[in-house]
């Protein structure tokens, strides 16, 4: 497998921006969307748990009603696609063990994670329901973050937002019914000719300010 040149990815992150307007006649492809799902399916977390859910809006009508409760930006239903990603709220020792089955149904070896299994259950049963929330959802941003830079290396358009309302969005989506809420979203497709945003140059604090070495 060749490497992607160190400048093609440079050029790649500093041509990506949170697109504020999204052409809603331009769509991702079929195959690169694939892409991007795999991309997600790949993120790694902390002790491989996964916790989370990562959930499509394809339904126009559902993607109207959103926009209310997301600051009434429109790119959650302008945007090609709308990935929602959400945490499990439901993480505990039956979670882990669903975890290791899985890890023994890929490696095999039946039993030889009981002492890893031991320890990640007593990782999340130290956690009060609060703790597990707060920690399943920092592992989201490794997944968001992963999936726009693999968005930007194909020249697809990406918008990471907070400013909404998880409650609104949990129950228009069904998710307290399956022990999910909303983490995070990600709005994707591709820029408008009328963002004015799209050129604008990036601001980010001086290099030797923002690393050190020790």
């Amino acid at each position: 497998m060749a490497a992607i040149p160190s400048q093609q990815i440079l050029d790649s992150l500093n041509w990506r921006y949170a697109t504020k307007v999204f052409d809603p006649a331009k769509k991702i492809s079929s195959a690169d969307w694939n892409a991007l799902e795999e991309s997600l399916i790949l993120t790694p977390s902390s002790f491989g748990l996964q916790p989370w859910e990562f959930v499509l809006v394809e339904n126009p009508s559902i993607r109207e009603q959103l926009v209310k409760f997301s600051w009434n930006q429109r790119q959650v239903a302008d945007a090609s696609h709308l990935l929602v990603i959400a945490i499990r709220t439901d993480i505990d020792a039956k979670w882990v063990d669903h975890f290791v089955s899985r890890v023994e149904e890929i490696r095999g070896d039946q039993g030889a994670f009981t002492g890893y299994r031991d320890m990640m259950a007593g990782f999340v049963s130290n956690l009060d329901e609060d703790g597990v929330k707060q920690w399943a959802k920092l592992q989201t941003y490794i997944a968001l973050g992963q999936f726009m830079t693999c968005a930007a290396l194909m020249e697809i358009d990406a918008c990471p937002m907070e400013g909404f309302v998880a409650d609104q969005y949990d129950e228009i989506l069904g998710f307290k019914d399956k022990n999910l809420t909303t983490a995070v979203l990600c709005p994707a497709g591709y820029r408008s000719d009328e963002d004015k945003y799209a050129h604008l140059p990036k601001v980010r604090f001086p290099k030797d300010q923002m690393i050190s070495r020790i």
